[in-house]
């Protein structure tokens, strides 16, 4: 038999024309699903990026011998941007599911897909929130919440970035993320040359003391063309990261956000 497994409380709610075999993700305890299932049993997730972060971080993945496909229903699906695949059709996660990074922050240690994001992407996150929690209908507005927080209410930070045990230090981060996939924010690449399937991460730093050049360069983002500019942008390769600011700033893994977040370990 094939499941689907889909969120109600999700951005976009449940797709209308599901099969029959349909299971509230919400009512069920993952880990049990998965271990009561037959052997010739699959399961869709119907969700995007943060439904994957959900299963990755529930379920041992790397037991998991049954098919499991993805069935786009998220906002972002910077997963799927990723790997190049169409929302419109399965995808078999299954070759995605291992060897996936670990981050700890603030106590907790989390599984991520696609990044663990630190400085202003992580601010977006914390203000789509309070614009949710406000207007719950309201269509969420990502680059205009980045826009506004690059030339008023985000400040940079200073940040010591390690590598494998190498320490680089910049004054004027504004953003110093850990990724295993391109891209995040829905649809930005930040780090291009990122391949998934490799064994290091890539950490990106965005970094300049003036607020008009951080401004003028942000949506180069978009297509990767960012990387060009050498004195905006230094990118560090590696097993191990530990990324330290200045100050407490919101933190995003997966889209899901983390407040008063000061550092965070990540590593394969």
């Amino acid at each position: 038999m094939k499941y689907y497994l889909y969120n109600p409380y999700s951005n976009n709610g449940i797709m209308k024309d599901l099969p029959a075999e349909t299971v509230d993700a919400s009512k069920i305890d993952f880990e049990e699903f998965f271990a009561g299932l037959s052997p010739e049993d699959e399961v869709v997730l119907v969700g995007g990026d943060g439904t994957v972060n959900y299963l990755i971080n529930h379920v041992d993945t790397e037991k998991i011998t049954n098919n499991v496909y993805l069935l786009a229903n998220g906002t972002g699906n910077d997963f799927l941007k990723d790997i190049n695949k169409s929302p419109e059709e399965e995808i078999l996660l299954n070759p995605y599911l291992k060897n996936l990074p670990t981050v700890r922050v603030n106590g907790m240690e989390r599984k991520f897909i696609n990044n663990m994001g630190f400085g202003i992407d992580g601010y977006c996150c914390e203000r789509a929130d309070e614009i949710k929690a406000k207007t719950p209908n309201k269509k969420i507005n990502y680059t205009m919440i980045a826009i506004l927080g690059l030339l008023f209410h985000f400040r940079p930070c200073h940040a010591d970035v390690t590598v494998d045990g190498k320490t680089y230090s910049y004054d004027y981060a504004w953003l110093a993320p850990a990724m295993k996939g391109r891209f995040y924010g829905g649809g930005m690449m930040i780090a291009p040359a990122q391949d998934r399937n490799s064994d290091t991460l890539s950490v990106v730093v965005y970094h300049t003391k003036s607020k008009l050049k951080a401004l003028i360069n942000f949506p180069s983002i978009f297509e990767g063309k960012h990387v060009e500019k050498t004195d905006l942008v230094s990118i560090h390769t590696g097993k191990k990261v530990h990324v330290k600011f200045s100050r407490p700033c919101a933190a995003q893994i997966d889209g899901d956000t983390v407040l008063n977040v000061s550092e965070y370990e990540a590593w394969l």
